[in-house]
């Protein structure tokens, strides 16, 4: 029985490509398609997954190495947002209860999927395991064991794996034109901040999407192109503070400074590579998951990892990185003059997180909301981690916070709600609550006038 359960848990829900090629597989199944188009369509569905993952590979090697210099060269030195430090450290003591936990979320969400109005079913496995790792984390550390902690994180996990897709849905049907997929990932309490700054602040401010040039600068029209003019000093700068000799352990003997200029032109390569994956997996996911729309899950749409969004937008995607990251080193020196904790920018963060976040930002109030909204979403995801902190230092992590807002956000109320500080949760949820009806009112009923135009 545990060789079964480490295999749908490992093997199946583990692996986010293995599991989206057989959720493709299932849905041209149900649609009764000839063998033939089930195998093309579940081995383009995979393919298209790899691709993905190996442009996001790509980018996060040479952002890691980016971090790197750019923490050493500056000297900084404080908390980092290492979410796999801790996954790692919990799967020590709690691995069995993690990995259950994640098989109660996913099910529920599909329960939740099948009998309520919210057809949202969260693909992206890595997201699932975080939001399964501190549920198990906050409740075992507040006195729950077996099937109590299994079933409270997992409960809540999967009302989470609904409620954000959700609650992004209509800023996504603003981004994508369509509402075939959701965004599946937990940081959209900090894409609905940037949201709601942006509505506020870009009134009639033009999309990042329409730069108009002179002709001698057309070529910077072109988006890989512009984008490595962004990146290129990006990286020359930290690695000239770190200077040559921290960056011989990573160059093998290449000059440091060409060996920066490379990783800046394979980190717009890597996001090359993502853009034709992502092209490629909708293609395929999104008709065959028709099939488990039809039958399972009737309206059902998959909620997919946030580079599928990038693709829409690709110049807000880096004015919202660059734009986060500045509102990281401000809350990096800022918040601990109020007795925070020092949270370090993670620019691995910053660049998915923040160019979700600058998409947002861009779809609701141009480019004014991409940048000004990225500054204020650099400021709370730097925020929250902050605030997390005091509680996981009293469960023996130090020197280490989770990243993903939805994540923190999550153990923030249920290590209140267990500490009976229900004044914290209301206030919490409320929050949520009035954030999501201030950026979705409007956009559902643009929505709702486009479909409305188009009949």
């Amino acid at each position: 029985m545990t060789d079964i359960i480490n295999f749908i848990v490992k093997d199946l829900l583990g692996q986010a490509s293995i599991l989206i090629a057989c959720i493709a597989m299932l849905g041209l199944i149900l649609q009764k398609k000839s063998a033939g188009k089930v195998v093309e369509g579940t081995f383009k569905t995979l393919l298209g997954f790899l691709i993905m993952m190996a442009g996001i590979n790509i980018i996060v090697a040479t952002l890691t190495f980016l971090n790197d210099i750019f923490t050493h060269g500056f000297g900084m030195q404080g908390y980092i947002t290492d979410v796999a430090a801790i996954a790692g450290l919990a799967n020590r003591e709690l691995g069995s209860e993690v990995a259950l936990t994640l098989m109660v979320i996913f099910a529920v969400n599909i329960l939740i999927a099948r009998i309520t109005p919210f057809k949202y079913i969260f693909l992206t496995g890595q997201a699932l395991l975080w939001m399964a790792t501190i549920g198990a984390v906050i409740g075992y550390k507040t006195g729950l064991t077996g099937l109590p902690l299994i079933l409270t994180g997992g409960i809540f996990g999967g009302i989470m794996a609904v409620v954000m897709p959700a609650l992004a849905q209509p800023v996504v049907r603003r981004i994508t034109g369509s509402d075939d997929v959701a965004l599946g990932h937990f940081c959209t309490l900090g894409y609905l901040v940037q949201a709601a700054v942006a509505k506020v602040v870009g009134k009639g401010s033009r999309s990042t999407e329409d730069l108009q040039l002179p002709d001698n600068f057309k070529f910077l029209q072109d988006t890989y192109f512009s984008m490595a003019v962004v990146m290129v000093p990006m990286y020359l700068i930290p690695a000239l503070a770190a200077g040559p000799a921290y960056i011989a352990q990573f160059s093998g003997g290449t000059n440091y400074l060409m060996y920066a200029f490379m990783q800046a032109i394979q980190f717009v390569a890597g996001v090359f590579v993502l853009y034709s994956g992502v092209r490629l997996l909708l293609n395929e996911l999104v008709p065959a998951f028709r099939g488990i729309a039809m039958r399972i899950v009737p309206d059902a749409k998959p909620a997919l990892d946030c580079p599928v969004l990038f693709p829409y937008a690709p110049n807000a995607v880096i004015v919202g990185f660059l734009a986060t990251t500045a509102g990281s080193l401000i809350g990096m020196v800022v918040f601990p003059m109020f007795g925070l904790a020092m949270i370090l920018p993670g620019l691995l963060t910053n660049f998915f997180a923040g160019g979700t976040a600058g998409v947002f930002g861009n779809a609701m109030g141009g480019r004014r909301g991409a940048i000004i909204g990225g500054v204020v979403h650099g400021l709370f995801i730097t925020f929250l981690p902050a605030i997390l902190v005091p509680m996981l230092e009293s469960y023996g992590f130090t020197g280490v916070t989770f990243s993903d807002s939805d994540v923190i956000s999550s153990g923030l109320l249920l290590g209140h709600a267990f500490q009976n500080n229900w004044l914290f949760v209301g206030v919490f949820i409320l929050f949520v609550t009035l954030l999501a009806w201030f950026v979705n009112g409007k956009s559902t009923k643009h929505h709702e006038e486009k479909v409305h135009e188009s009949v």
